[in-house]
């Protein structure tokens, strides 16, 4: 019964952790758990001193629920968060929700203090404090850290923790909060929290736009009784789907109440701009479209609206509604979730979400069933469609849906996911159209619609092919037409400059670097091809290292792979600091003697004479390196010119927010760490950030989506000023508007033009392109240009056809994209035979050509990680421990990597399943031979042709258990 009941705790924990995050005051929690240990305290402090409350929250709840649990550790958290004044904490784990309506009020005061705290921070902060303690709205130990903050601080920052505090207490603190704000004088704080007039006692109504919470809102004050209008306007609106007004009436003589009470029993109705009516009319009368806005027009409250709109027409004749919202990244889910379907749809209508990240994917039948709006990735649902039609498990159908909204539909490609469901609604509608001839009863199938900022050209040189690639997608999508505006409306007065790069008139550092690199060129008998530095030479060093590969020929390979190095270092030495350069270069030779040594003892496992001239090479001209890595009089050109943009716009701009685009996650984390480093950025208050995509196919180390939203919130607030951010911030993610966006060296196609250009949303903002040498970023803007412009007149083409010349040609590419999807699966098919018995395949070290294993010594664990667990593997290899995070999770965790005992080439990662050491392999790092050949390609372990046996935990445990018995005797 124990075990149950502690089950059940860490679910409710689990369950409302978003909710505790901003909650929990995690310093005072931390000193009254005696359960947690001082080892795990000392992480979550250093955490929140690192990263902040909301982190230290997430490390906390982890810490506390960790199994196994001391007899009465509920208890005691609760306990812990009622005497630290978290009681509202206290009673969400303890299933003391609150009503509906008392939560939605409560979560609209806290967002009004968010907004208006500029103001508030004026307050005379240590009268409140007193009174705030008094009426028990902050503990004696908040009380003392608030004191504290404002000797050591000031008064403002005093008042920013006086207010993230009070808002973590329970329904009932914000009329406290106004009584004590008139008690001490406070009267204009007092009537901007209640929307009223120190010189009116009249009831007022408060317009708060950007009600998603993205930006602060903009108030309209008026009588009560007038028309509460807003002046006309034909400007977008500021971001995806925001802008629209929420009326929100409130009495001067009542401040007890929040400004979001007015949203009880009914989600707010929902006014879209003219421009928006327009567009999605076609949707309204059940149509499959396409709406194509820019960035910040507002494609995703239309969504809202068509979605509304469609649920309330179902009901309104009997019938049930269910709407899927599909997404392409995880974080649109909650996204798309929280800042718009729910304060729209809520309490009217069920929405939830559900993504890779989320526990709910594993009962996604059931959630659908239980709610009238799922938002996904589209992953998620292309599994339960496909469960259904194998019949292996509860799936989904296509029929169990009444409209699909698909986001970035643009996506809508020959083998992104998206097609993969779009292919089978088209499959049954050809089905469905032979059952209407027979006089058969059909399947139904839900209505659809795309969204995009920008469907593209496909790479189109001409008008025709970018016609038929738009066309292309409106098949996919079995959209009758595509919705957008005339070109003259949809230009922004965003100023656009392209700046160009001249030639560093010196660059000792670079020519170090190359007279490197024309050294091993001469040692391994080699002649490059194209210039060093240029994206040619680097596609030719990656075929001499695979082939060099393929012949054994290591003295090739391992010059080739260093080459790969200095090639990347001048890239980064033409984009960032010379600095960053050396650092990265510093870094992998690191690493590649780290892999040299036995961990017991410092002695070199193996060195070849062409590895030890490549060690001693950089070893010779490393500290002349260093001497012009620090000369400033070397740094390149677009780094300066970078800046001067910078300093530029937030001097001459009183609040100035801005977005810098970059190439790689290398890129992006140094320029962050030169502007945080550089004091003239400090002195105009610019505060730099990275965001990052989440992928791991980088070796820099990816960012999670609780990161990234963690970055984008502080941008919100304004504790971020400037993103420095990879191609992840394009195209999707909420990002509040901005007046400054520059690109800097890196240009991706018309589409990743038009979202970025997107993102500049404010009506005097500005768009730079910095060019860097050899990124040819200046062109490639250009044809940009020239295709953004065809695309227009490829749409506006497509919208004079005909309809039965429309309804043509979207049918015959209908059944094209059929039979190219048949092709594609007989294919796939051809590919995942694996026929080859396992002990015909040989594994040999790709760094000094060892022979390591056969296909009969690799297991496979969860159809996923491919391990060999032999006593001969474990003679032959050495293991290392990672400086990298360790990653963990239900069954298994990975610690450290191994590395050949030979050579040091790295071959995989050491994993521990339940219990049981695994050497989990890289195919990547073997060379791979099927019956005595070499195979050319060999990257990932679906390109090997055979299968191999499942991991026998049963076997290899019980294996232990008889040598484990055999110590002990």
């Amino acid at each position: 019964m124990a075990a149950d009941s502690d089950e059940m705790h860490e679910r409710l924990i689990k369950s409302f952790q978003p909710r505790l995050r901003n909650l929990i005051a995690v310093q005072q929690v931390l000193d009254l758990l005696d359960f947690v240990t001082p080892d795990q305290k000392e992480r979550i402090r250093q955490k929140n001193t690192n990263e902040g409350n909301r982190a230290a929250a997430d490390a906390l709840v982890t810490a506390v629920i960790q199994k196994p649990h001391q007899a009465g550790w509920f208890r005691a958290f609760v306990d812990a968060l009622e005497g630290s004044g978290c009681g509202y904490a206290a009673d969400y784990i303890q299933n003391k929700i609150p009503e509906p309506e008392v939560e939605t009020e409560n979560d609209n005061c806290v967002r009004l203090i968010q907004i208006l705290s500029p103001s508030l921070v004026d307050m005379k902060v240590a009268e409140v404090r007193v009174h705030c303690l008094s009426q028990e709205l902050i503990t004696q130990d908040d009380s003392e850290i608030i004191a504290a903050a404002t000797r050591n601080h000031g008064a403002k920052t005093g008042a920013r923790e006086l207010l993230g505090r009070i808002v973590r207490g329970r329904p009932g603190w914000f009329s406290k909060f106004l009584s004590i704000l008139l008690e001490t004088q406070h009267t204009k704080l007092y009537y901007e929290l209640t929307g009223g007039s120190p010189d009116c006692d009249k009831q007022k109504m408060i317009v708060i736009f950007a009600p998603t919470g993205n930006e602060a809102a903009t108030e309209v004050s008026q009588e009560a009784g007038d028309c509460c209008s807003v002046p006309e306007s034909n400007e977008p609106a500021d971001k995806e789907g925001t802008d629209l007004p929420i009326i929100l009436p409130l009495c001067v003589s009542d401040g007890a109440r929040c400004a979001g009470a007015a949203r009880d029993g009914e989600a707010d109705d929902i006014t879209l701009r003219d421009y928006q009516m327009k567009v999605v009319r076609p949707a309204l009368e059940g149509k499959n479209i396409i709406i194509c806005l820019p960035t910040g027009w507002g494609k995703t409250r239309a969504a809202v609206y068509v979605a509304k709109k469609h649920l309330d027409s179902r009901k309104a004749a009997g019938q049930t509604g269910k709407v899927a919202v599909l997404v392409n990244k995880i974080p649109l889910v909650e996204q798309h979730y929280s800042a718009e379907f729910l304060p729209f749809l809520k309490p009217m209508y069920k929405v939830e979400r559900v993504s890779g990240a989320s526990q709910l994917k594993i009962s996604f039948v059931d959630t659908l069933r239980k709610n009238d709006v799922i938002i996904c990735t589209a992953q998620i649902l292309e599994n339960y469609l496909d469960r259904s039609r194998t019949g292996e498990d509860e799936g989904v159908n296509l029929s169990d849906l009444s409209l699909i909204i698909v986001d970035e539909c643009h996506h809508t490609q020959k083998e992104g996911v998206y097609n993969e469901i779009m292919v089978r609604y088209l499959k049954q509608k050809i089905k469905n159209a032979k059952l209407k001839k027979e006089q058969k009863p059909t399947v139904p199938l839900p209505q659809i619609l795309g969204l995009t900022a920008s469907p593209g050209v496909g790479g189109a040189t001409k008008l025709d092919k970018a016609v038929e690639h738009i066309l292309r997608i409106c098949a996919n999508l079995d959209a009758s037409k595509i919705m957008t505006l005339p070109p003259d409306q949809l230009k922004r007065d965003s100023k656009k400059t392209v700046k160009p790069v001249e030639d560093r008139k010196e660059d000792p550092f670079g020519d170090v670097i190359k007279k490197i690199m024309n050294a091993i060129h001469y040692h391994a008998q080699l002649k490059p091809n194209g210039d060093l530095g240029s994206q040619i030479y680097e596609q030719w060093v990656v075929q001499m290292e695979r082939k060099a590969v393929l012949e054994g020929d290591h003295k090739v390979r391992a010059c080739a792979e260093h080459l790969r190095q200095y090639n990347e270092g001048l890239g980064l030495s033409n984009t960032i600091r010379m600095w960053d350069a050396l650092n990265f270069l510093n870094k992998y030779h690191e690493e590649e003697m780290k892999n040299k040594t036995t961990p017991d003892e410092e002695q070199v496992i193996q060195i070849t004479d062409t590895e030890r001239f490549l060690f001693n090479l950089f070893k010779e001209y490393k500290e002349e390196l260093h001497k012009l890595a620090n000369n400033p009089d070397y740094e390149n050109k677009s780094l300066s010119i970078l800046r001067t943009k910078i300093l530029q716009e937030f001097s001459t701009r009183q609040d100035a927010r801005g977005i810098v685009f970059t190439k790689t996650r290398r890129v992006a984390i140094a320029l962050t760490q030169w502007i945080q480093e550089n004091p003239k950025f400090a002195d105009l208050d610019v505060k730099a950030a990275y965001v990052i995509g989440g992928g791991d196919q980088s070796v820099v180390k990816p960012m999670t989506a609780a990161e990234q939203k963690d970055v984008l919130t502080k941008f919100r607030s304004g504790e971020v000023n400037l993103l420095i951010a990879t191609s992840v911030a394009e195209e999707g993610l909420d990002i509040p508007k901005c007046n400054v966006v520059i690109r800097y060296g890196h240009v991706g196609n018309e589409i990743s033009m038009i979202q970025t250009e997107g993102r500049g949303r404010a009506e005097d903002s500005t768009y730079t392109v910095v060019d860097v040498k050899d990124s040819g970023v200046a062109e490639k803007e250009c044809v940009n240009e020239y295709r953004k412009d065809m695309m227009n007149k490829a749409i506006d083409k497509i919208g004079a056809l005909k309809q039965d010349a429309y309804d043509k040609k979207i049918q015959e590419f209908q059944i094209q994209a059929i039979m190219e999807y048949r092709l594609r699966m007989k294919m796939k098919q051809k590919e995942d035979i694996k026929n080859e018995d396992p002990s015909e395949v040989k594994f040999s070290c790709r760094g000094c050509s060892q022979e390591v294993c056969t296909g009969e010594d690799i297991e496979v664990i969860e159809d996923i990680h491919r391990v060999n667990v032999t006593p001969q593997f474990r003679e032959l290899f050495i293991r290392k421990e990672s400086t990298k995070r360790k990653d963990s999770l239900l069954d298994y965790e990975t610690n450290g990597y191994i590395v050949c005992g030979k050579c040091g080439q790295r071959w995989g990662s050491m994993m521990y399943f339940r219990g049981i050491q695994c050497p989990s392999l890289h195919v990547k790092n073997f060379v791979v031979a099927i019956s005595g050949k070499n195979m050319p390609k060999c990257s990932k372990w679906t390109d090997v042709p055979a299968r191999f046996s499942a991991f026998d935990y049963v076997a290899h445990a019980d294996q232990l258990v008889e040598s484990s018995d055999e110590e002990d005797a």
